[in-house]
């Protein structure tokens, strides 16, 4: 067994004896809002959005990017849950502005391994083997924070499966500071209508 499986499982056993009356949360979020946001370490939107078990939705993947899947995510959230307000939270020296599609593609064929990155940038310290699949996605890197917000923030309020009455606000949480930053553009384009 691993150390990191030990102390996952370790943890997961404190908690568990203390899970009191946690067992009772309904499954609709009590608060009933959504956050879209990153899988980076570094956020915990339980401690900057002031949530505790059972408020609210919280949905991540690379980048907090409005993919198929998150959308899939927020349909699910407000059509059978009764969320009725999402939050696109991106943030600052985030990893997925770190490279583009072309370098990943061209890591992932050289190599499956970890790569590394240095003052040259992006390389493979494996050889293969590798995989071209790859080719066939979209990684949704980020090449403006801001403009990744606004985008991800369109591309949900003008989903033809997003109900014009849910307002979607787009932010930049700070990784140096802890504050949400407001992307006006991106909150005035997911106004509810």
């Amino acid at each position: 067994m691993s150390t990191i499986l030990k102390e996952v499982l370790s943890a997961n056993d404190s908690y568990a004896r203390d899970f009191g009356d946690k067992a009772e949360l309904a499954m609709p979020p009590g608060r009933h809002f959504a956050i879209l946001t990153c899988m980076d370490a570094r956020l915990d939107p339980a401690k900057y959005a002031g949530l505790a078990e059972g408020d609210a939705h919280v949905i991540r993947n690379a980048g907090g990017r409005a993919s198929d899947d998150a959308i899939r995510s927020l349909v699910i959230s407000h059509k059978l849950l009764g969320t009725n307000e999402w939050f696109v939270i991106h943030h600052t020296d985030c990893g997925m502005e770190t490279f583009t599609d072309d370098i990943m593609r061209d890591l992932l064929a050289g190599s499956l391994k970890t790569a590394t990155v240095d003052e040259n940038g992006w390389r493979n310290t494996d050889k293969g083997p590798g995989s071209k699949e790859g080719d066939y996605i979209d990684w949704l890197t980020i090449s403006d924070n801001a403009k990744s917000v606004i985008a991800d923030v369109t591309r949900i309020r003008n989903h033809p499966l997003v109900p014009a009455s849910v307002p979607v606000y787009g932010y930049i949480y700070d990784v140096k500071t802890g504050k949400l930053v407001e992307i006006p553009e991106a909150s005035a384009a997911g106004k509810a209508a």
